[in-house]
């Protein structure tokens, strides 16, 4: 099998994820933030009782006219009944009165008995936040223990670092599109980084064996560029599986569904950037570097 030169080119890898990372950033700013949800920023929930299949899209379509953002899905226990979640905003209770109005005469419906509605608050919002952010932070401390023992710190260290870049590409792709931020964002976050540090150890169980075997033949950088042309096929063959499947989700699903597929679409595409092109590289530049402070220590 020919040795793929990632090293070769790792500032250029890296690079392009910096980029993508300070785009992200731009459009924090041009946006003036986060595009939050309902689940972060409040708002108040419609629940009408259609009782008889609608069209989603329709539905969207008609409130989008009127000028109202909102998130339509099938509720009840036949999907037969609408729930629409409108964001907090200085109209939402113009906004729930015209939403209200529309689907009585689109669908004929009593607005005393067939409709119901509630106010989310962003207080859950926040604590679910607060603890998505725990959950960062205790699996990363808890996965690099892991592969400090299993491997070394450095990977340990490597492996994190890429777990970093995987979140804040994901968080630039959110920003750059506007997806809305809900808890199924949450959820894809964390699906991404056990999915992502899954492929980064494989890549290091094979840098691990080929230093053992070729530590006198071959530089560290030989070594990287020869357990990532090993391991390459089996990391693509099994994140192009799982990118068709979600990817179908993504185009048959409705808008609550695109909101968790479309973060794991981009985090699949991520973690495996960053197992190849990411993780090893640091590995590399860290071992380069302690090797490099032993050696001005010897030369002291």
């Amino acid at each position: 099998m020919k040795t793929l030169q990632i090293m070769k080119r790792s500032r250029m890898w890296v690079s392009i994820s910096v980029a993508i990372i300070l785009i992200g950033a731009v459009f924090y700013f041009i946006h003036g933030g986060f595009n939050l949800g309902i689940d972060f920023a409040g708002g108040t929930q419609i629940y009408a009782k259609i009782g008889r299949d609608f069209d989603v899209n329709e539905v969207r379509g008609m409130l989008n006219d009127e000028g109202i953002n909102a998130t339509v899905m099938r509720a009840g226990d036949a999907k037969q009944d609408a729930l629409i979640r409108l964001k907090d905003n200085p109209d939402i209770k113009t906004q729930q009165d015209t939403v209200i109005e529309l689907l009585a005469d689109k669908y004929d419906l009593n607005i005393q008995t067939e409709f119901s509605s509630e106010f989310v608050g962003s207080t859950i919002g926040k604590e679910l936040y607060g603890k998505a952010v725990l959950s960062l932070a205790i699996a990363s401390v808890l996965m690099l223990l892991y592969i400090w023992i299993r491997f070394e710190l450095m990977s340990g260290v490597a492996a994190v670092l890429a777990l970093i870049h995987d979140v804040l590409i994901m968080t630039a792709a959110v920003l750059i599109f506007q997806v809305p931020i809900n808890s199924p964002f949450i959820a894809a976050l964390l699906t991404i980084i056990g999915y992502s540090i899954n492929d980064t150890i494989v890549v290091f169980d094979r840098v691990r064996e080929n230093r053992k075997r070729f530590s006198r033949s071959l530089s560290r950088n030989e070594v990287v560029d020869k357990s990532i042309s090993e391991t390459i096929v089996r990391s693509m063959n099994t994140s192009l599986t799982t990118l068709f499947a979600v990817a179908a989700l993504y185009i048959i699903g409705v808008e609550s569904i695109k909101e968790f597929t479309f973060p794991i679409l981009i985090g699949i595409i991520s973690g495996t950037y960053s197992s190849i092109f990411i993780a090893s590289p640091i590995w590399s530049w860290m071992g380069d570097a302690r090797d490099r402070r032993k050696q001005a220590k010897l030369a002291k």
